[in-house]
């Protein structure tokens, strides 16, 4: 197998690298088992500071990262930026809270002592998606490393350059060798990385096949599995919400990265009264993007990361409006070499239609009638997924309890879904299992030990 790496706003290949063959990965994985052993020994304090080298070597990257990713999956490269900024905001963030998160904690029992200890086990598995390639990454070798776990890359096979690039941060940070490693691997070798000894767990972000898949062969080792798969996330739009705002907001949650995010809002969920109002300030946001070269500072949408995507959106767009869904804006490919597809808004999408039923991963919302509250409430659950959803409405506490329905790992009142290195992120449902980031994350892939003193 080859891993090649495609501008996806031009098609041209940038570079190819050939895959390791099964014995380089296991000498790799052999030096990472025994890395581990001396990292989980290095001091908390000494851990921290290591973090915060990394976060100081991103910060100076930034423009190398960014234009990496811009290249490599088509990410504008102003976004490119912020996602460095927030790499290095979580190091940061586990440097300064990781050591309080592992104290231990206090169990009284019939013993004379007792406690909860948090241990590290081994080496983890992060099996990563291209759409945020540095993003996905750190948020979860941060608090891996500062737990005294290691960690191992197999990262999307079309970002190559991206994970090459995220090792040589932490070399230059100057971790110990071996601590953090990536694997030039296809998925083919993913089970033989799983069942290699000083492999503990694996986390994966991706499609929902390809979490079930993994789920099942870190079952079949008994090795512990976190999943972050796709989303269909509800936006419910009250008729007394703001609506400027939700609209604004809408709009930059569905288009940014190419509408390329499982959190991004997918459905939009409106109350009959504002559906127009709302649709016209949609439609006129939308107009308002600039689509273009992703190394341009005013492109705001970039190309979708390889050509098939078109095709698969463009089939989802076809089979919504086949359907009776309305277009009011874009719905097709933009001419040229490049994988660019048009900011696209249906209207009276209904259940059943693609655009409702599946994930959209591109820049289509799809807005949906709803004749009140509860019937709002009632479609944001019609869905297998459940990770992300908000709610606008002008009365926080009436959207407090409409959050506290709505079946998501996480729910936004007045505001963007998004990932937040103080609280825990994850899905139910179809989105996956376990969670990432704050204390969740922190001790996901750690060893729960109850110490127990007679």
């Amino acid at each position: 197998m080859t891993l090649v790496s495609i501008d996806p706003s031009t098609g041209a290949t940038l570079a190819a690298f050939v895959e390791w063959e099964p014995a380089t990965t296991a000498r790799t994985l052999d030096a990472v088992g025994a890395a581990y052993l001396g990292w989980r020994a290095t001091p908390l304090d000494a851990r921290a500071q290591a973090l915060r080298a990394v976060a100081a070597v991103l910060r100076a990257r930034a423009d190398d990262l960014a234009g990496i990713m811009a290249a490599e999956m088509g990410k504008p490269v102003t976004q490119g930026r912020g996602e460095v900024a927030k790499c290095a905001l979580v190091c940061e963030y586990y440097a300064d809270n990781g050591a309080a998160y592992l104290e231990p904690v206090p169990a009284p029992s019939d013993a004379t002592r007792s406690y909860v200890a948090w241990e590290p086990l081994g080496a983890v598995l992060a099996v990563m998606p291209w759409n945020f390639p540095l993003w996905q990454v750190f948020r979860l070798a941060a608090p891996c490393l500062m737990g005294g776990n290691v960690m191992v890359l197999k990262h999307a096979s079309n970002v190559p350059q991206c994970a090459m690039a995220i090792e040589r941060v932490f070399q230059e940070a100057g971790l110990p060798d071996n601590v953090f490693r990536t694997l030039m691997i296809g998925a083919r070798q993913v089970q033989a990385v799983l069942a290699h000894p000083a492999v503990c767990g694996v986390s994966l972000t991706g499609s929902g096949p390809a979490g079930a898949k993994v789920a099942s062969m870190a079952g079949a080792l008994l090795k512990k599995s976190l999943l972050e798969l796709g989303g269909s996330d509800p936006f419910v739009v009250l008729a007394d919400a703001d609506l400027e705002q939700a609209a604004a907001t809408g709009v930059l949650s569905r288009c940014s990265n190419a509408g390329q995010t499982c959190i991004a809002a997918k459905r939009f969920i409106v109350e009959e009264p504002v559906y127009d109002a709302f649709l016209e300030l949609m439609a006129r946001g939308v107009a308002g993007l600039v689509v273009g070269d992703p190394r341009d500072p005013d492109t705001t949408v970039g190309p979708l990361a390889r050509r098939d995507l078109v095709g698969e959106l463009q089939a989802q767009v076809d089979a919504s409006v086949a359907a009776g869904a309305r277009l009011v804006c874009g719905g097709a490919p933009l001419p040229g070499p490049g994988a660019f597809y048009a900011p696209t808004i249906l209207a009276e999408v209904t259940p059943g239609m693609a655009a409702f039923d599946e994930e959209t991963f591109g820049p289509v919302a799809a807005v949906i009638r709803a004749r009140d509250a509860e019937h709002a409430l009632a479609l944001a659950n019609a869905t297998p997924f459940g990770l992300g959803a908000s709610v606008w409405t002008r009365d926080a506490a009436r959207g407090e309890a409409m959050a506290r329905r709505i079946e998501a790992g996480s729910v936004f009142v007045n505001g963007l879904v998004k990932s937040d290195p103080r609280l825990p992120f994850g899905g139910i449902k179809a989105s996956g299992y376990g969670r990432e980031l704050a204390a969740s994350g922190m001790r996901e892939f750690m060893n729960q030990k109850t110490v127990w003193i007679g």
